[in-house]
């Protein structure tokens, strides 16, 4: 599936829209751990097809996406306006050999990096939530928007994770 930057930014929040997006962030290391609780390491690096990550790659990716997202964010509050790099996730997913990485070790991570984060925009103040970047893929991005985005994305990806999981679940009753 192909889609533009407009269309992913669509669709990655319409998976948050209603919510508070503080509070999806707040849970979402939580529902990671509980989802993957008893799982045998290998079923989680176990890809369900040659072309989609298994759990244990998504989890580092979630990892690898919040010090993105933290590094963007004091970037765009130290200089407004600034320039936000694009990367490419599936080189990462190859460069950081995601597949050996330790998916609970990944979900530590994850949430080490998710509490500053969130400490960080508990101490904004209403301006500094307008406060944007130039993505380079996606346009003007704020403060406000990124974490919508991010909301979304632990959505997307908490359902990928237990869709995943779901067969493998059902076959061990």
């Amino acid at each position: 599936m192909s889609e533009t930057a407009q269309q992913y930014t669509q669709r990655i929040l319409a998976n948050a829209q209603g919510q508070d997006p503080f509070k999806v962030q707040s849970a979402t290391t939580k529902k990671l751990a509980r989802l993957i609780k008893g799982v045998p390491t290998a079923k989680l690096r176990k890809r369900p097809a040659p072309d989609k990550w298994s759990v244990a790659e998504i989890l580092a990716h979630l990892a690898d996406v919040e010090i993105v997202i933290g590094w963007r964010m004091r970037s765009i509050l130290g200089a407004p306006g600034t320039p936000v790099q694009a990367y490419d996730q599936n080189a990462w997913v190859t460069a950081g050999h995601y597949e050996k990485r330790d998916p609970r070790k990944a979900i530590e991570l994850h949430g080490a990096v998710r509490e500053a984060n969130l400490a960080l925009l508990k101490s904004l103040s209403p301006d500094q939530w307008k406060h944007y970047g130039q993505h380079a893929e996606r346009g003007q991005e704020s403060i406000e928007h990124i974490v919508r985005m991010v909301a979304g994305h632990d959505i997307n990806h908490i359902r990928q994770i237990e869709h995943i999981l779901t067969p493998a679940k059902n076959s061990a009753k």
